[in-house]
């Protein structure tokens, strides 16, 4: 046999072989695949505790995994750019491309719906401000009677995201961010950490009802430690959280998963055990300890303290006001931060997400006009959040009344959020809200920091636009006659038709 033939032989020998160990290891693994079909067959069947799965062994368990599967490909297949809740892919897009510093605009005509009822219209002037004409948004005086009052010039603003809930390098991103925004950052109720101060850039202290960072043994306010957070330069307010808009009616929830051993330092707790925060202050049941617990920390810190809430019940916006003519305009919160019903949060029971509280859209107007009957519009500055990312809904939020606007989802956006919706799960795949070291190295806060900034030059510019549009030399110009609202009818009603100011109260003493 020539030298050939035996190396075709060799190989015909060798393939035969391949073919037969290939043959072997696919009857092993079907082997293996029966094996595990009959042994989930038999579990299924046998147990009772699903339906499910005892009337459709081991098929019924595929329904759970498309369940799984089926958030996902909803955002990537089938959902329209106008249809995902909370926030719709053109909303995460128009957020995503203005971070990255990369052309927002879009052709062909908006893929926006104008007619349901509750859409806001800008209304245009025909002859808009000439672009020399335009000026910044000037700065706005908070905490008048401070020590150390705070001129904050950001229309748009970091709202509260704590460092547990958010992981290190996010909110190293966002402080690093602000400072480059010149904006400010709320450190959400988790206390005060380095991470925070990192950046240098202005920060607003959340007070918790339970207290973390400025804790006492007992669960009370620790003076001492109060006073040592507003040594920090940095630190420029105080915000006391009454309520927050996805849990009205309960404190705070960090998972024991997310409770590590630093963040638990931070705040006082044990490592690896669910933190949990009243949900309520006991030491506020009325609004003369509401005003008296403000006063206190004003009085501590030297710098303008407010407070956060979710609007349901506004009567008692009436008698605050009512008891501050009483006791004269010093005693007055500097800030009303209100939140709105469909706020975002880490982790929240559904039934407090979905049906509890006023939405901004309503809760707002109601509030600037309160204050505006009892003459403390100038006095308290009012701030608002709730799903208000991008330039035409802070637009909207200057023309119902407030001085400002802070975000925590715009900005999770901007930092590269996908809205995968796991954020109490420890296993966001963006490295934002989890604590898993693998998870968070896709997250760079140099990059992110740039982001940041991005998108909040970006909202300034957008609001900017609208405000030009309508005639206004800057954005804090826009009043309530600038915007309507869409009708069940089809027609749209003028804001300030809606709303209309109250007058002020005669007997009004401040």
């Amino acid at each position: 046999m020539s030298f050939q033939g035996e190396i075709m032989e060799q190989v015909s020998e060798f393939t035969g072989q391949v073919l037969g160990w290939l043959s072997s290891l696919f009857v092993f693994f079907v082997g293996m695949v029966l094996l595990l079909v009959a042994i989930l067959f038999i579990k299924d069947i046998s147990q009772t505790k699903d339906a499910i799965r005892h009337n459709y062994p081991v098929i019924g368990r595929f329904r759970y995994l498309f369940s799984t599967l089926g958030e996902f490909f909803r955002q990537y297949f089938f959902a329209m750019d106008r249809e995902e809740m909370p926030f719709n892919r053109a909303e995460r897009e128009w957020v995503y491309k203005s971070s990255a510093g990369v052309d927002n605009t879009i052709a062909f005509g908006s893929t926006k719906n104008l007619s349901p009822v509750g859409t806001p219209l800008f209304v245009n002037c025909p002859f808009p401000t000439l672009d020399e004409n335009t000026t910044a948004a000037p700065a706005v005086l908070i905490g008048p009677y401070c020590r150390a009052p705070y001129s904050a010039s950001s229309i748009i603003n970091i709202s509260g995201m704590s460092f547990g809930a958010l992981s290190i390098p996010a909110v190293q991103a966002l402080s690093k961010g602000a400072k480059l925004a010149n904006c400010w950052m709320n450190t959400g109720e988790g206390g005060l950490s380095s991470y925070h101060l990192e950046g240098d850039c202005d920060i607003v202290f959340q007070i918790g009802t339970a207290k973390y960072g400025v804790r006492a043994d007992d669960g009370k306010l620790d003076d001492n430690k109060l006073h040592a957070v507003a040594l920090h330069p940095q630190v420029r307010m105080f915000e006391i959280k009454m309520s927050q808009g996805a849990k009205p009616g309960k404190g705070g929830i960090l998972p024991a998963a997310k409770v590590t051993a630093e963040i638990a330092a931070i705040r006082g707790i044990e490592t690896g055990k669910a933190s949990i925060s009243p949900n309520r202050h006991p030491e506020i049941s009325n609004i003369k300890e509401l005003l008296g617990f403000i006063k206190h920390v004003r009085e501590v810190t030297g710098k303008p303290t407010g407070f956060k809430a979710v609007v349901g019940s506004y009567e008692w916006l009436e008698s605050m006001c009512e008891e501050i003519q009483r006791c004269g305009v010093e005693c007055a919160p500097d800030f009303i931060a209100i939140d709105s019903a469909d706020g975002g949060t880490g982790a929240a029971p559904m039934p407090l997400m979905d049906n509890v509280g006023l939405t901004i859209k309503e809760a707002l107007p109601v509030v600037v006009d309160v204050l505006t009957r009892y003459g403390l519009r100038e006095r308290i500055k009012v701030i608002t959040s709730g799903k208000l990312i991008t330039p035409a809904g802070v637009a909207w939020a200057l023309c119902a009344g407030a001085d400002f606007i802070t975000s925590a989802r715009g900005f999770m956006f901007s930092l590269g959020c996908i809205q995968a919706l796991k954020c109490n799960k420890n296993s966001c795949p963006t490295g934002i809200t989890t604590h898993d070291k693998r998870l968070q190295q896709g997250l760079d806060p140099q990059e992110k920091s740039q982001r940041v900034r991005n998108y909040v030059n970006k909202i300034h510019y957008g609001v900017g636009l609208i405000a030009h549009s309508c005639g206004v030399s800057h954005p804090r110009e826009l009043k309530r006659k600038h915007c309507r609202i869409v009708q069940a009818d089809g027609k749209s009603v003028a804001l300030d038709e809606l709303y209309p100011l109250p007058e002020v109260l005669e007997n009004y003493r401040g």
